[in-house]
């Protein structure tokens, strides 16, 4: 599969988020993308495309949302064991050590801080997805 026919799980409760998320992946030339409004119905969908042999390649998924955050959501998949290769980009406006250190002991793949530019998440989701 090419990288640009890589499935995409974006996840984020504000729509306004995803819908930049999502258009900046447009523009970066990927037409696979899939939205969830929380950890959830994130994790609904991922064990769905398991289950139809039709696997996420990637979840960017926000880390601060209700129902299952994104920390939650990371954790959840990293317990599962069809689903804990699956490469996660954790996006948040917390830069803090913390949230960061937090986010690495869980196994996040790479994480980007809000604001970011078309650029930044591009080169995120390239270099992940080429290294896997």
């Amino acid at each position: 599969m090419s990288e640009m026919n890589s499935k995409i799980l974006v996840v984020d409760d504000s729509i306004s988020m995803r819908m930049i998320v999502v258009s900046f992946l447009k523009k970066m030339g990927y037409s696979n993308i899939h939205e969830a409004e929380d950890g959830e119905i994130a994790l609904l969908m991922l064990k769905d495309g398991l289950l139809g042999d039709d696997p996420f390649q990637i979840v960017i998924s926000d880390w601060f949302m209700p129902n299952m955050t994104g920390h939650e959501l990371l954790e959840a998949v990293r317990k599962d064991e069809q689903l804990k290769n699956m490469p996660f980009l954790l996006v948040t406006a917390e830069g803090e050590d913390k949230h960061v250190n937090m986010a690495k002991e869980s196994g996040v793949t790479d994480i980007i801080v809000k604001p970011f530019s078309i650029d930044q998440i591009h080169a995120k989701v390239k270099m992940i997805l080429n290294n896997n």
